[in-house]
């Protein structure tokens, strides 16, 4: 079984920790960093638009991937929301194993 990381943004960190608590509590994630406040600088309809975001990156198992990008969805402000997996392809095993015991089995 494979591991990952997956990153996301969110428009505010009230968001960014709601979503978390409910990865976490729903096993979907071992673990969720929330880091500060960062620009984000981006196309949207076709404007050059400049904002503060909140980043996360969720570590996980690579088969929780399709049921966190739902969550994750589901819960979003945004109407395209980034959602990308980031695959460990190693790791220090004390560490991957604590990520087996806090996840969901699949």
């Amino acid at each position: 079984m494979g591991y990952c990381l997956v990153y996301t943004t969110f428009a505010d960190h009230d968001e960014a920790t709601r979503v978390a608590s409910a990865l976490v509590e729903d096993r979907l994630a071992a673990c969720v960093n929330i880091f500060s406040a960062i620009t984000a600088i981006y196309r949207w309809q076709g404007k050059i638009e400049q904002g503060q975001e909140v980043a996360a990156l969720i570590k996980t198992k690579d088969e929780l991937f399709s049921a966190i990008e739902n969550k994750i969805k589901t819960l979003h402000s945004y109407e395209n929301c980034c959602v990308i997996k980031l695959p460990i392809s190693a790791g220090a095993e004390q560490f991957l194993n604590w990520i087996d015991m806090q996840v969901q089995r699949v």
